[in-house]
């Protein structure tokens, strides 16, 4: 069952167009990486997305109806939910007070304070804890975690493990396992191409806002990502798109 279809995605910074033609489904349980270099386009997407940033041209259309003109808590109340970049918890607001933010979605599901704490069992002992405390694995095991209290149709990351020590980034990946394995749907960005391939069921390389390659990651090597990153060359495999 398709939950996200993103279509013909055009999205600028001004007179920058930092997005091109971008669509792409996603169905449940599904978790898509979005791969580039910096500038190619992955985090405008998510925030468009999440109803952050405005669409150009193109339509965002979960479970089949279209929320393109719709605000960002608009969306959070209809199952889209962001990790943004810096994570930006409330730094003076304990670990609880700021997962307890995301009960005003006002979506009841699985994903509670308790099954949130259960989950990033490490947040656990410093859940009285303030936000600008923690370690910067723990900031996001928390940005993670709120958005999961929103209980989401689509939980959309971005760069998780950015500025994170390696043990740390160890951390939140075996937290982001579990979550895969228990059927969330996911849009991830992140450098990361080992993490990438091994969390991921699909893989979307961007540059300078276009889709280079897609396919699924079984079915990638790391040569046709790494040439795509680069735009050395524009490899067909299953489901690419072509210049």
């Amino acid at each position: 069952m398709t939950i996200l279809s993103v279509e013909g995605l055009d999205l600028r910074h001004g007179q920058l167009q930092a997005v091109r033609d971008v669509s792409f489904r996603l169905v449940e349980g599904e978790t898509l990486a979005l791969f580039g270099a910096n500038g190619a386009g992955k985090t405008t997407l998510l925030r468009a997305i999440a109803g952050a940033h405005p669409i150009r041209a193109g339509r965002v259309l979960l479970d089949g109806r279209d929320v393109s003109a719709m605000p960002a808590h608009a969306r959070s109340a209809m199952g889209i939910a962001l990790v943004p970049e810096g994570r930006r918890l409330f730094q003076g607001m304990s670990v609880e007070d700021n997962l307890r933010v995301a009960l005003s979605a006002g979506r009841p599901g699985y994903w509670t304070l308790d099954t949130v704490l259960e989950a990033f069992p490490n947040l656990r002992a410093r859940r009285k804890s303030a936000a600008r405390t923690l370690s910067g694995g723990e900031q996001q095991a928390a940005a993670i975690g709120r958005a999961l209290m929103t209980n989401p149709r689509v939980l959309l990351l971005d760069e998780v493990s950015l500025g994170l020590s390696p043990a740390a980034v160890d951390r939140v990946y075996e937290s982001l396992k579990g979550l895969v394995k228990g059927g969330a749907t996911i849009v991830l960005v992140e450098q990361d191409l080992a993490r990438t391939m091994a969390v991921s069921d699909r893989i979307i390389c961007m540059l300078e806002g276009r889709v280079a390659l897609e396919g699924r990651a079984r079915d990638l090597s790391r040569e046709q990502i790494s040439s795509a990153y680069f735009g050395l060359r524009r490899p067909h495999a299953q489901g690419a798109v072509a210049p």
